[in-house]
Order: structure tokens, then sequence, then C-alpha cells
């Protein structure tokens, strides 16, 4: 189901920003027993998107109200959410732009998930590099090329998904998810200032470890240092989480990170 600026359809303004230059931001939350989880989080992280976009948005209520009354039509599920600049002129300048759209649908969960969560999964290195822009890096933007051609590469390959370096060669993220790996006690997870999405559950796990015996360190990493990790996993709001079992030549059979993890994210609201 769809509903643009609250009206259920699937038709959008041709002259809409989000169509001529990918000019907004989205994101993707889980929907358990009709309730949005993390919604409030969701949320801000939109209004930071919006904020760093230029995008004014006043509409934040009326929003809400929408992808929770699509939650609780969907019952278990994905809603997504949009906003664009909204209608516009041919050019690039965003002047006369007053009117943002808002898009929010729902779709079924990913059905192999629950696969995943029992095997742990297999990892491909990407050939497609994410571009270092700290001015956009972190937030969910509608310029989504990049994801589509690691996606477009991914499906060449066995693998369940995709490793992704920026285009200074660090470990960054995967196609639709953060990275965390485990060496002891300490957790790492890359640094995301200048490339990646900075995601709803990589916010949460950290400041759940945050109190707890790990120790969360976010790093600029080389490829090499998954060969010294005891444990590898990988999240978004979606999963939540989920074990990596393989990368090339490495392999992990370790879960500690993971079943500690695993009960706290399915139970985030």
């Amino acid at each position: 189901m769809f509903l643009i600026n609250g009206v259920e359809q699937h038709t959008l303004a041709v002259n809409d920003r989000a169509t001529q230059f990918g000019d907004g931001c989205f994101t993707t939350a889980r929907v358990v027993n009709g309730r949005v989880q993390m919604l409030a989080a969701h949320l801000g992280r939109f209004k930071q998107a919006c904020q760093r976009l230029s995008l004014t948005f006043d509409a934040w209520a009326t929003l809400e109200q929408e992808m929770q009354q699509l939650a609780r039509q969907q019952f278990d599920g994905v809603l997504k959410a949009i906003i664009s600049r909204g209608p516009g002129g041919r050019g690039y300048s965003a002047s006369g732009c007053h009117a943002p759209t808002r898009i929010v649908s729902t779709a079924a969960a990913p059905a192999h998930y629950a696969e995943w969560k029992a095997r742990g999964i297999t990892l491909a290195l990407s050939p497609v590099p994410l571009g270092r822009n700290p001015y956009l890096a972190g937030i969910k933007h509608l310029n989504r090329l990049e994801q589509v051609l690691i996606r477009s590469h991914l499906e060449q390959t066995n693998a369940d998904e995709a490793l992704v370096l920026d285009s200074d060669g660090w470990l960054t993220e995967c196609c639709a998810a953060n990275l965390f790996w485990r060496c002891g006690r300490d957790v790492y997870t890359p640094r995301l200032e200048h490339a990646g999405v900075n995601g709803i559950m990589r916010q949460f796990i950290i400041a759940q470890l945050a109190p707890t015996a790990y120790r969360v360190v976010e790093v600029n990493a080389p490829l090499s240092a998954l060969e010294q990790a005891d444990e590898v996993l990988i999240c978004n709001a979606l999963m939540p989480v989920v074990p990596v079992q393989r990368f090339a030549d490495l392999h992990w059979s370790a879960r500690e990170l993971y079943q500690f993890l695993a009960p706290i994210c399915e139970s985030s609201d």
C-alpha cells in the first residue's frame, strides 16, 4: 500500500525532485504487531537528514500518524517513508520548492532473514567503492546508485551480502547493512564520517554495548582487519542482527556477540 501526501495512490508528479534529482531522504522500519519499531529514532534521523539537505519539512506529526496508520494495517513487515523536496523546476535550483512530498508504503518482511540467522551468511567483496563525501555521509538520501550497482554485482556471486569499501579502501558497510567485528572484548565498526549510512540499528547496538564489558571502537580499518576477528556480524533495522560465517578464505563460527545482541535487538522498540 502507498500513501502519497496522505492519499492512497501510486502516481507521483513527473517534476517531483525525488525523480528528477533524488532530492530527498528516506527510512525503512520494521513493523511488529502493527507497530513501527524504533519510531522515534527513525523520525530523529529523518529530521537530521532534512537539516543536512536544507529541506524544509514541517509535517512531522502528520507523517508519524501516516506511518502508524499503515503499520496497523500491515501487522508484521516493512514500512518505508520518503520525504522529497516536492515538485520543482527543470534545473538544480530548489528555489520555489515549498511543498515537500510525503510517501509512506508497506511491504512483507524479508523471508530470508530467518535462514540467515540460523546458518550465518557469506560476504563477497564488492568491486564498487563508496565515494567519500562528508556532507552526505551517514544519512539515507535518495541517491542510491552506488547501492544499486553493489547489489547488481552481488547478484552475480553466490554470496548473501556485499562487503563494501570506500574510495580510500577503508571498510565501510554492506550493501544494505552495517558491519561489526569482535576481537576478544573489543567490538569494531567502521567510522562513517565520509561514507556509508549510520543505521538506526547500528546506533542502537553501540548504545547497548556502552555499559557492558565490551568496548566499542569506531575505526578506519583496512580489509585485512577482518583477519584478526573472532566474530563478524551485520545489522539493519529489519534483520535486525545476523552473524557472518564466511568471507573469502576467512571463516567464523563464534556467536558470542551475536547471542548477546540478538534478543536485545529483536525486542527493540
